[in-house]
């Protein structure tokens, strides 16, 4: 995987694998985005990756600063601030038009970040941001350009800074080498660390237990608690410019003056190491969801998936991009432009196929659904943009800005439809109905567009929820417990309510899956730990069995009891 090969495993919610059993050989396997296919004559090559999606540029606006943009950031409204040397922030909406500058600094921004305790509910009350400035000071402002507080924070420039998952405390790290603790009001909390060097680069832990930052070649996680050891390894050859911890993948992407970008998981592991580029690597940031990441360099911007390998490559005309700010709904994103430009860009393209069907996102508002059996086409045309969309047993779950539309494959006519307040960070769907998942909680649906039951347990935190961690099927609704990691809870699909027996591992799970046929007693569960072991147990009584090591991913087939999994490289198939 250091070396780029094999590929890495599809996202589970981009996988199909119907399956049949012929004389221990597999037949009838296929990826979605990533196709596994028998060796050309002649060639001895494989046909190992065809591009899921692609970042297209809307815009490049360069009218309303003169001089190098440091930082910008999105607010809850979908709004971009955007902060340059020119000593000014500007707004600007979602299409790229300027919408004015907001107010006028006294000193030079060297990063910014909106408060994620916002929302558009409780916006009036706590909309702010907060920006790093050079002279080692940050200070918290509000929408209308209001500066709330200002802090004297370092000796010398402040150069980074983030706020944790809820928005009660900032972290900053400076040109002092000194990395501390704030709280949401600029009250010194602690001082976590003292270093000879400058550290560039700081991120929050998902759990917002230990800090990320970088300093020198090296990348650190210092915990809170002071009694606690700090994991430490070189990550570059090169000064460490820019990491980023996903809350959902606990994944740690990194980029240095090596101009690589790379991979890691949260024990500083290496996970992939892209190709040596010919400039610097400038940014890097997670998308909300945690499947892609996007990386700037002196006028390119990457767009690649949680594996590390690049989806997309688009040229810019900005100089070096850096800092790369993702709307809430992440399907967006903005980057600032060294010579005074801010680029806007957007996800297409991204396809996802379901038997005989395939559907794709052309457009913000439009999906294409085309039947490669009779080659008919449809166009879906949505008032909103499209953030999250979900294909799987003959249903097309469109969830945009502020509705749910639900088509069925036999009539793209006349969708079910309900609307939403909060936005959906994720979809999941089997048979009879479908889970939506927002900051307020998971809710399920049937596919007549009828809320079932909102499911609640201890430990549930829907803001850390994605693919790998919520399994569904049509009576069982299978969630790991994060607070932990090594629970996964079970509950009813009808009433929400807990079923059968939890089940406790010896370490932390990654990933679970339920089967999708048969009834409650015949519910079964696998699951991959951090070790990347595979275990099958029965869902109503827990009993763990060891099925294989070195996994990648796994899948139940949707319409027999099938299972498949990448084992060590090989396609694993049981019958049960």
């Amino acid at each position: 995987r250091r070396r780029g090969v094999p590929p890495p495993p599809l996202p589970r919610e981009r996988q199909h694998l119907p399956l049949q059993a012929s004389g221990g050989k597999h037949k009838g396997l296929r990826a979605v985005g990533r196709r596994v296919e028998p060796k050309t004559k002649g060639t001895g090559q494989k046909n190992y990756l065809r591009q899921i999606m692609k970042l297209k540029i809307q815009k490049q606006g360069s009218a309303i600063h003169s001089d190098l943009v440091s930082a910008v950031g999105w607010n809850v409204f979908n709004e971009l601030y955007s902060c340059s040397d020119d000593k000014t922030v500007c707004r600007w909406d979602m299409s790229g038009d300027a919408g004015g500058k907001v107010m006028d600094l006294d000193t030079f921004v060297t990063d910014m970040q909106w408060s994620p305790g916002a929302n558009k509910s409780n916006a009036a009350g706590n909309d702010v941001f907060v920006v790093s400035c050079t002279d080692g000071t940050f200070k918290i402002v509000g929408r209308n350009g209001r500066v709330e507080k200002s802090v004297e924070a370092h000796r010398g420039a402040v150069i980074s800074l983030r706020w944790n998952s809820d928005g009660t405390a900032l972290v900053t790290v400076g040109e002092d080498g000194a990395l501390k603790v704030w709280s949401r009001n600029g009250m010194l909390r602690s001082v976590l660390e003292q270093r000879d060097v400058p550290m560039y680069c700081v991120s929050w832990a998902p759990d917002g237990d230990q800090v990320l930052f970088g300093s020198g070649k090296e990348l650190f996680i210092k915990p809170l608690n002071p009694g606690s050891k700090t994991l430490k390894w070189k990550a570059h050859d090169g000064v460490v410019l820019r990491c980023d911890w996903s809350a959902l993948n606990s994944t740690i992407v990194s980029g240095g003056e090596d101009c690589r970008y790379k991979v890691w998981d949260c024990y500083g592991r290496l996970l992939y190491q892209s190709a040596a580029y010919d400039y610097a690597i400038t940014s890097v940031a997670w998308n909300p969801s945690g499947d892609i990441f996007a990386v700037g360099s002196f006028n390119a911007l990457f767009l690649c998936d949680k594996t590390g390998w690049t989806c997309s490559k688009a040229k810019l005309e900005t100089g070096s991009v850096y800092n790369i700010a993702w709307t809430a709904d992440g399907t967006q994103l903005a980057g600032s432009g060294g010579n005074g430009s801010v680029c806007f860009g957007s996800i297409l393209d991204h396809t996802l196929e379901w038997d005989k069907i395939a559907a794709t996102l052309e457009e913000g508002t439009r999906i294409r659904v085309r039947d490669v059996m009779s080659e008919s086409v449809e166009d879906l045309d949505f008032r909103d943009r499209v953030i999250k969309m979900s294909l799987g047993f003959g249903y097309l779950v469109v969830v945009t800005a502020t509705q749910v539309c639900v088509y069925k494959e036999t009539n793209w006519a006349t969708p079910h439809m309900f609307d939403i307040k909060d936005v959906v960070t994720l979809v999941v769907q089997c048979r009879t109905c479908f889970l939506l998942v927002n900051s307020a909680g998971c809710q399920l649906f049937s596919y007549e567009g009828r809320q079932v039951c909102a499911p609640k347990s201890p430990g549930l935190r829907p803001e850390m929820l994605n693919a790998q961690s919520v399994a569904l099927s049509p009576d069982t609704l299978a969630i790991i417990d994060r607070s932990t990691s090594k629970t996964v809870r079970f509950l009813d699909t009808s009433a929400g309510k807990p079923v059968g027996e939890e089940m406790t591992h010896s370490m932390e799970v990654t990933d679970v899956c339920l089967s999708q046929t048969g009834s409650t007693p015949d519910r079964k569960l696998v699951f991959i730990d951090r070790n990347r072991d595979l275990y099958i147990t029965p869902v109503l009584k827990a009993a763990t069995y060891k099925l294989g090591t070195m996994v990648d991913s796994c899948r139940w087939n949707d319409t027999t009891d099938m299972l498949a999994a990448m084992v060590d490289q090989r396609l694993g198939v049981w019958y049960y």
